[in-house]
């Protein structure tokens, strides 16, 4: 079994009209033995800027402390929050920092930059960007992800639309994987604000 689907994850990042939104799974498990079914996968950074992180789980918080300590750093320094694209390349240096012993981890971030475009991106382990214009997706089954988000995405889709579509292709997703599921949850990002909903899915 590969490092990367060790504990199991699944995250998809998905572009609407004037709105972005990230979801992942909630199991955490040691390869076929679940653990704990609340882990959480997905990071708020600040209002417009939000990071998944698929693979090993320590490595997932490792990473995460460091995100928030580089973002809190450049907040002091420069008196405003890091738009979404200034957040992804800095990410893909932390993590190209370590290119020769690297964090088993995968990012998605997503978020609206300061003019409300939606950005998505996502990164192999040693930081290289894959921005989209319509999804993304990070996991163990980043197949059956991928199939269920062609399928059901569509352009300019409004916020609910895009809450509705997202968890569709989630659901459907970890519904052929045995190494991610148990429930999601999802957050969208609008110029208005946020919100999270939590999704109920196979419990076995």
């Amino acid at each position: 079994m590969s490092i990367m689907s060790y504990n199991g994850s699944a995250i998809i990042a998905m572009v609407g009209k004037d709105c972005v939104a990230i979801c992942s799974d909630l199991r955490f498990g040691v390869q076929h033995q679940t653990l704990a079914t609340d882990f959480k996968k997905i990071f708020k950074i600040n209002d417009e800027c939000y990071v998944g992180l698929s693979g090993l789980g320590s490595d997932m918080q490792t990473l995460r402390q460091r995100f928030v300590f580089r973002h809190n750093l450049y907040k002091l320094r420069e008196d405003r929050n890091m738009k979404p694209s200034t957040f992804a390349n800095m990410v893909s240096a932390v993590l190209y920092e370590k290119r020769f012993g690297p964090y088993f981890c995968e990012p998605v971030i997503a978020g609206l930059e300061p003019d409300g475009t939606p950005y998505i991106t996502g990164m192999d382990l040693l930081g290289a960007m894959a921005p989209a214009s319509d999804f993304v997706v990070a996991g163990d089954n980043t197949e059956s992800l991928f199939g269920a988000c062609e399928s059901f995405w569509r352009p300019d889709m409004n916020p609910e639309e895009l809450f509705e579509t997202i968890s569709q292709c989630l659901l459907s997703g970890v519904n052929r994987d045995c190494l991610a599921g148990w429930g999601g949850v999802v957050t969208v990002i609008t110029k208005d604000g946020q919100f999270t909903r939590s999704l109920k899915g196979r419990m076995d």
